[in-house]
């Protein structure tokens, strides 16, 4: 939940670099720090901990000048410290850089510099870019040259601030992917840069936004926008309302729009300081464990309502892969109600976004009494969820406001796959060069579901015409049935058109019934030892005249012979196939509420945390 602050102008910028990052606290960080240019030289304080720690080293050691960017960091690479912490200089001191995001290609990176000679000092990923773009300005590069073709040899998402001692009138920002926002706050005769529009908001309500692959040179005077092509970009100006509620929601029309775009960052939150990217160690901090207590673990009970529900299903089939544990899954709301066998050989796992859903709370006190192990995985930090339990997993994903959850069903995947490669790890069932490829894999979701999300223009046509249909049934088979029920459960919840999810090879054991011209069916299809299974249920659906809507994975054209329209996802391993599987159909049941007119944020008879049963 790393955020990101600039200022360029006539000001003090420490002040306004600090009290934007303070702005930004509730995303979540272990380390923050801020970097000033002043009289030719970058002069640069970080600490540990909370901010409150770094402004106390800001009053021993004070630094001011007129442009400064500054961080919050949830480490990824390399544990919470002072050296790792950002910003990062470069061995001449000259280039310090900023940066949300992974930089999947880091390993690689890394070593090719250390082979020419560039000297490291943190562990992180991020300081790779910032020897970069100092090698290719020693070239010849201007600032704005070097970070464009520094960022053309990144892999992943980003979003990137660059300043210079060379170039002192300037910052550079970058956004690739959905790693996070890049806002540029428009000023009288000063500019600022933030990851989270409430950081600037206090200074300025005009804001342009960087769209992915676009870069922009900020001076106090004003700003210009290119592609990473090279392209100029005349970008748009936004005037975000006073009331907080919009000023919340930014360049978004919902708040459900806004947390399914977010969802690369939220992922690479969940995912911060968990998973080693060089041996695949993960480290899950809260949740205390030995090999001994790991092996001696006979079976997981996930208990959890509605889409955690869902995500536990999915959880089942990654826990039980990785960890070769064998997991049930059961409704929070039933539990309770049928005497569960439990003792301490086995894990109740609990899923809940606000923490506070009474029937999961209840199958956890049920858990309890019966002598299970408990665990739990949340969104709302401190919530009850996460202090009755013996260890627990913060999702990290940021506030959600929309009821209909999506970022936070997504983070609980990645949360629960965490979790399955730990126990694996303890467990003896993971080789070392699994937990490697394993992190690898991880490592590239975010970037992955930016590209899913960078065609949410063609979902949207698509909502258009499917808008007006009363019926719809979705279809999956192995760990993308679940997500057939999610889907399924999105479009009834904001859209309130009636829909049903099935595992694909029940078709014709009832539903099938159902099918015609009126009834269009959604198939998840990717390529998988599952396809040509799927392949079979799209042809009985299309001999049936049924409408057939397929996720497909990414090249596969043979598929577009046997579906009337097809969304396409990038390929993954089949266990994390469901992190961008899900995410169409989260954009399909948004667009098409829209179109409906529905209220996306507060969907009739619905909250957000269901407190009462």
């Amino acid at each position: 939940m790393c955020g990101i602050v600039g200022y360029v102008g006539q000001k003090n910028a420490t002040p306004i670099v600090l009290n934007g990052l303070k702005r930004l606290e509730y995303r979540g960080y272990d380390s923050a720090g801020i970097a000033v240019l002043n009289n030719g030289a970058i002069e640069r304080r970080r600490d540990v901990g909370k901010l409150e720690n770094l402004e106390r080293r800001l009053a021993d050691e004070p630094i001011s000048g007129a442009i400064g960017i500054g961080h919050t960091r949830w480490a990824t690479h390399g544990q919470p410290s002072e050296r790792n912490a950002h910003p990062h200089l470069s061995n001449d001191g000259q280039f310090v850089v900023v940066h949300n995001g992974i930089v999947e290609n880091y390993l690689e990176l890394r070593e090719l510099l250390r082979a020419q000679g560039v000297r490291f000092e943190s562990e992180t990923d991020t300081e790779v870019i910032v020897h970069l773009i100092a090698q290719l300005v020693a070239q010849g590069h201007d600032l704005t040259e070097a970070t464009r073709r520094a960022c053309l040899q990144l892999r992943g998402a980003h979003a990137i601030v660059v300043m210079s001692a060379r170039y002192p009138d300037r910052l550079v920002a970058v956004r690739i992917g959905n790693a996070g926002g890049v806002a540029l706050g428009i000023g009288q005769g000063e500019m600022y840069i933030a990851s989270d529009i409430p950081a600037i908001l206090e200074y300025t309500r005009q804001l342009v936004f960087l769209e992915s692959r676009q870069l922009a040179t900020v001076t106090a005077n004003g700003y210009s926008v290119q592609t990473l092509s090279g392209e100029p970009v005349d970008a748009a100006i936004h005037q975000i309302a006073w009331d907080p509620v919009s000023a919340a929601r930014g360049e978004y029309r919902h708040f459900m729009q806004k947390e399914i775009f977010e969802q690369g960052r939220s992922l690479t939150d969940t995912i911060r300081g968990r998973i080693s990217f060089e041996d695949g160690r993960v480290t899950l901090s809260d949740l205390p464990l030995s090999a001994d207590e790991a092996r001696r673990l006979k079976r997981i009970v996930t208990v959890a309502c509605g889409t955690s529900a869902y995500a536990g299903l999915v959880g089942k089939f990654m826990l039980e892969a990785l960890a070769r544990i064998p997991v049930e899954v059961d409704y929070g709301s039933e539990y309770r109600y049928r005497d569960p066998i439990l003792d301490g050989d086995c894990a109740v796992l609990a899923i809940t976004q606000s923490g506070e859903t009474v029937d999961t709370l209840a199958a956890m006190e049920e858990a309890r009494e019966k002598g299970a192990r408990l665990w739990s995985i949340v969104n709302v930090i401190g919530s009850q969820a996460m202090r009755i339990a013996d260890g627990y997993i913060t999702m990290q994903a940021g506030p959600e406001i929309g009821v209909a959850s999506t970022k936070a069903f997504t983070a609980s995947l990645v949360d629960q796959y965490l979790l399955a490669l730990y126990l694996g790890q303890l467990r003896g069932t993971l080789s070392a060069e699994q937990a490697r490829q394993h992190a690898q894999d991880i490592a590239r979701l975010p970037d992955l579901v930016g590209h899913v999300l960078d065609r949410a223009a063609e979902v949207e046509a698509l909502a258009k015409k499917l808008r007006d249909y009363q019926n719809f049934l979705y279809l999956g088979r192995g760990i993308n049935y679940p997500i057939a029920l999610e889907g399924a459960l999105k479009l009834k919840e904001i859209s309130y058109i009636h829909a049903e999810g099935y595992p694909a090879g029940e078709m014709k054991h009832g539903p099938i019934a159902l099918i015609d011209e009126k009834m269009p069916v959604l198939a998840i299809a990717i390529q998988d030892s599952v396809y040509e299974k799927m392949i079979s249920q799209i042809e009985q659906a299309k001999a049936r005249r049924g409408i057939v809507i397929a996720v497909a994975t990414e090249g596969d054209t043979f598929i577009q012979s046997k579906a009337d329209h097809v969304l396409y996802v990038p390929k993954l391993p089949p266990l994390l196939s469901p992190v961008v599987t899900v995410i169409p159909l989260q954009l399909l049941a948004y667009y098409v509420a829209v179109e409906r007119g529905a209220d996306v944020d507060q969907p009739r008879n619905l909250a957000k945390s269901v407190t009462v049963e």
